[in-house]
């Protein structure tokens, strides 16, 4: 049985098809989703052992998921952490040896458009929803924190969230100022975590003291997932490459925004009070200009 999606990640795979694996591969699939993608990067032998299960089981589950056998299933596997892990020079040579006699620009918008629509048709509507919620709800404060690059998502979304709702907190790029952050945090608070290749330890390190303390954790990654979602509540996985030697945010800023839109619904007619409020504190500072 041929993949049906080769774009799509093992734990992809498993998620469309976890209804149809017996009780015994179910077994290794969480066993390998609980250390993804480590759990699956030994001889099938020894993943069997660790797991529980009977190689026979191995092998039958990761025919159903659509690989040709175990040894295709393991490459697969190893290809996934060698793109995690990648660098922006090895990235561009990655696109590079494969590129279409095409205009950059054409395989740009291409490459884009695609990651959206992957993104996209992988968001879980129903999780979705609930974390709408979660950010809508003001009885905890919302936490907004970015990495290196993810930072300006960060900031993004902390000048909407902001106008949408109160108790909201930017923590700073800073790990060091964390600390102060997390003693702070109660039960019930959330924080939306972005972190994309090459992941950061410290924001892993943050989730960890977050989790142990009862606040509800949203992820915003790329299609290969943070080591954070392993303290998250809320996965949202986001396509990211394209013909560069960077990885995209649009499809990240889209999924961003469809939250912020959501939200801003999910709190109306209070967001529309507080947008009105703030447009009087614009026209008392000036700081748009009104054309007449």
């Amino acid at each position: 049985m041929p993949l049906t999606n080769p774009t799509a990640t093992v734990r992809e795979l498993i998620r469309e098809h976890y209804a149809t694996l017996t009780q015994s591969e179910r077994k290794f699939a969480n066993s390998l989703l609980e250390n993804y993608p480590a759990a699956g990067l030994a001889s099938i032998t020894i993943v069997a052992e660790n797991a529980g299960v009977s190689t026979p089981t191995v092998a039958r589950m990761v025919q159903k998921l659509g690989f040709k056998g175990y040894p295709h299933f393991h490459k697969s596997l190893l290809k996934e952490l060698q793109a995690k892990v990648s660098g922006p020079t090895q990235r561009r040579d990655n696109w590079v040896s494969d590129a279409p006699e095409s205009h950059l620009l054409n395989r740009f918008s291409q490459a884009v458009t695609q990651n959206l629509s992957q993104t996209f048709s992988n968001v879980d509507t129903e999780s979705f929803d609930r974390a709408t919620r979660q950010l809508a709800n003001t009885d905890g404060r919302l936490y907004v924190v970015g990495g290196r690059i993810t930072r300006a998502l960060a900031d993004y979304a902390f000048t909407h969230f902001q106008a949408i709702r109160q108790r909201v907190t930017h923590m700073t790029s800073s790990s060091a100022t964390w600390p102060h952050y997390v003693l702070d945090m109660v039960e019930g608070d959330t924080l939306v975590i972005f972190d994309v290749r090459r992941y950061e330890t410290n924001l892993q390190n943050l989730a960890k003291l977050a989790a142990e303390r009862g606040v509800v954790i949203v992820l915003i990654t790329d299609q290969w997932a943070s080591p954070v979602a392993s303290e998250a509540d809320y996965i949202f996985n986001c396509w990211v490459e394209i013909p560069s030697a960077w990885d995209s945010n649009i499809s990240t800023m889209m999924l961003l925004e469809a939250l912020i839109a959501a939200t801003q619904e999910e709190k109306w007619p209070e967001t529309r009070d507080r947008y009105e409020r703030l447009d009087q504190l614009f026209d008392h500072t000036r700081l748009f200009r009104k054309f007449s």
